[in-house]
């Protein structure tokens, strides 16, 4: 996500937080799901309800008192010809928005920008963009990993172990890499222990993901057997896929490393858990 939609989506969140008083007459802010459903990108209220169903259901997972942070109320619209009703509403916490924005549709770029939004402290938009940018990469780190694992069940029931397995992925390596083999590349980028995808950056995790599925279809769909042909299946979509980037100027092994994927979960853990614990409660 670019800088410009970051600050787009940020201001059109500003815009909604309100501040009320609790008893000890301290500020808190508040967001109305209402208004919160359009800036999420939801065209239905019957659909956002069921985000905050789940959220709701979040909130008592984690021991969390819901009364806290989610609070039903109602709010008077405007009809035609001057006439007004009764809706539903919610008055939320931060915390309470984070959850609906982990509970929503994970396809809209609204939802992703909140998550990161509610889920740190500062509003300013170089910070927001460096949360997006790690939460990009762990999710498609973890989408590496359970492609990995498919291609780990596949090619068990065609008749290859997990040494044959660990050798296929260090083929599929080298071609993705220009001839540098799996080790060579750790040594490349001072990598002295855990595994390769933990330090590369998010376009060269996509890469391997990309050629990993593509082995996985071609498998299935190909009824691929035995460590030799799905080796080389696997070298091909590798190749191709470099090829792709080569197309574009970009060499995978010439990517600077990046931050060990362990630490980068654990600072977004970390700002969840602040998060939780600063967050203000509802006035009584």
């Amino acid at each position: 996500m670019d800088i410009q939609k970051i600050e787009q989506y940020k201001s059109a969140f500003d815009a909604i937080v309100e501040v009320v008083k609790d008893e000890d007459g301290n500020d808190i802010e508040v967001w109305y799901a209402r208004e919160l459903q359009k800036v999420l990108g939801y065209a239905r209220w019957e659909n956002f309800i069921l985000a905050i169903g789940r959220a709701i259901e979040s909130c008592k997972t984690l021991g969390v008192s819901v009364d806290d942070h989610f609070r039903e109320v109602t709010k008077m619209i405007a009809l035609a010809k001057g006439a007004q009703r009764d809706v539903q509403d919610f008055m939320l916490t931060r915390y309470a928005c984070y959850l609906i924005a982990q509970n929503g549709d994970p396809k809209k770029d609204e939802i992703a920008f909140a998550q990161s939004y509610f889920a740190i402290q500062t509003r300013r938009a170089e910070l927001i963009e460096e949360r997006l940018n790690q939460i990009a990469r762990l999710n498609t780190r973890e989408r590496l990993r359970a492609s990995e694992k498919q291609l780990s069940r596949n090619i068990y029931q065609r008749g290859v172990d997990d040494k044959g397995f660990g050798r296929i992925r260090s083929k599929g390596d080298s071609a993705l890499f220009g001839g540098l083999t799996t080790e060579q590349m750790k040594k490349r980028l001072g990598i002295k222990s855990g595994a390769l995808a933990d330090y590369l950056p998010t376009l060269t995790i996509a890469a391997k993901n990309l050629a990993t599925e593509m082995t996985n279809y071609n498998v299935e769909q190909k009824d691929l057997y035995g460590e030799t042909n799905i080796a080389a299946e696997h070298v091909q979509n590798n190749r191709s896929v470099r090829g792709m980037l080569g197309q574009r100027g970009i060499k995978p092994e010439d990517l600077p490393p990046a931050e060990d994927i362990k630490k980068v979960e654990r600072k977004v853990a970390k700002d969840e858990k602040l998060m939780q614990k600063s967050t203000s409660k509802l006035p009584k």
